[in-house]
């Protein structure tokens, strides 16, 4: 219904003599479109390596695939977000122009030296990422005395650290297990989405879909976040299996309840709203099956994918969509392509986590499947998302 006025504001736009390419406007620019190139390519090469498809590795095993999906595609969507937020909640500047290039260089060369034999290089490289990010939003978050979001300077810094502990651990300078580094990467991101999600989704819930009455209740708030940072600590101390599976099944009844009192029911003839809901459903899902894996009962890998394809695949896309479409002052309402991007990345979850769930004969065409269906989800969104992401604001507004 929205595509006609959009198109009709998109050909005024383009129309107007207003200048043509305004990918280093804002940080959300660059790093979305990045970030869904990236993911797109990353996991279909992945795929094919696992099914015998290349000549040669793509990567060097499961922990790099890790590695790239988290401290690749996932910090360059926080850094779009990040990059673009702060500057929304303080009111100060945030890189721009050649600033801009040079961190979107940064994390490019990061990419790359991964598969090289650099070691030493990739590891400082991509242990920097993060840390220039810190900087970058913390002289507008210290300017404006935003005390509130301070909190994002630290977790990205301790990013830097996990990033640099998994290099170093791979190499073998000193003895870490080198999942584990992963795994507390993996708390890092989870506790962000809760934040975020907390903040976002009950607000967008309740301006999206009228009379949704989307609500918080401050002791769930305190149980579900607290749970995860619980989790996170109790990872970091590798406690023992039973102590593990207790704290992730607390979380997972806290983050289900907080989800029940969004009423995510009645999101569903809203796309742009619905998707959030879903995405989050699957950080329920993470925590469920993390229990059940410290239990013995499931493997990791369950409760891995829940969290990376489900909840952060769909949260990415679903935020990418709405912060890209707001900022560049277009309808907030999904289109075809939006809609099929969503569905394309739900199923990827649900058929990565429980194709091999209901069969390990199932195991590889589980990731084949999964891997295609990601990668139309994201190879979609970078071609929808192209002309809105590198064109001007419809308004003729900066950013």
């Amino acid at each position: 219904m929205n595509e006609p006025l959009l198109d009709r504001r998109e050909r005024a736009a383009a129309s107007s003599g207003a200048p043509g390419f305004a990918l280093w406007n804002l940080g959300f620019r660059p790093f979305y479109l990045l970030a869904s190139v990236f993911s797109a390519i990353s996991v279909l090469a992945w795929a094919a390596q696992l099914s015998g498809y290349l000549p040669s590795a793509f990567l060097q095993g499961p922990l790099w695939h890790g590695h790239e999906m988290l401290f690749g595609y996932t910090i360059a969507v926080i850094a779009g977000f990040l990059l673009t937020a702060v500057r929304a909640w303080t009111g100060q500047p945030t890189p721009t122009g050649v600033p801009l290039m040079a961190l979107a260089g940064l994390w490019v060369l990061g990419r790359a030296l991964v598969l090289t034999p650099l070691d030493t290089a990739a590891a400082v490289v991509n242990a920097a990422f993060p840390v220039a990010l810190a900087v970058a939003i913390g002289i507008p978050l210290a300017r404006a005395r935003n005390t509130r979001n301070y909190f994002f300077i630290g977790l990205l810094v301790l990013m830097g650290a996990l990033i640099l502990a998994l290099h170093l651990a791979l190499q073998g300078v000193f003895e870490l297990p080198p999942r584990l580094g992963l795994l507390l990467g993996l708390d890092v991101v989870l506790f962000i989405m809760t934040v975020m999600g907390g903040r976002v989704i009950p607000m967008f819930t309740n301006n999206g879909v009228p009379g949704a009455g989307a609500t918080r209740q401050p002791i769930v708030e305190k149980i579900a976040l607290g749970s995860v940072l619980v989790l996170f600590l109790a990872d970091l101390l590798q406690a023992q299996s039973a102590v593990v599976a207790a704290i992730a099944l607390i979380a997972a009844i806290a983050h289900g309840a907080r989800l029940a009192l969004w009423r995510s029911w009645r999101t569903l003839a809203t796309p742009l709203v619905w998707i959030l809901h879903a995405a989050y459903a699957w950080i329920v899902v993470h925590l469920a099956l993390r229990a059940l894996s410290a239990a013995d009962w499931l493997g990791e890998s369950f409760a891995i994918h829940a969290l990376t394809v489900g909840a952060i695949g769909g949260l990415t896309l679903g935020m990418m969509t709405r912060t890209a479409r707001g900022h560049t002052a277009r309808p907030l309402a999904a289109d075809g392509y939006e809609l099929t991007c969503f569905l394309l990345v739900q199923a990827a979850a649900a058929v990565r986590v429980f194709g091999d769930m209901a069969s390990s004969s199932l195991y590889l065409p589980s990731i084949q499947v999964s891997g295609v269906l990601w990668a139309a989800a994201f190879g979609l969104y970078a071609v929808r998302y192209w002309p809105v992401l590198t064109r001007p604001r419809l308004d003729g507004k900066p950013g």
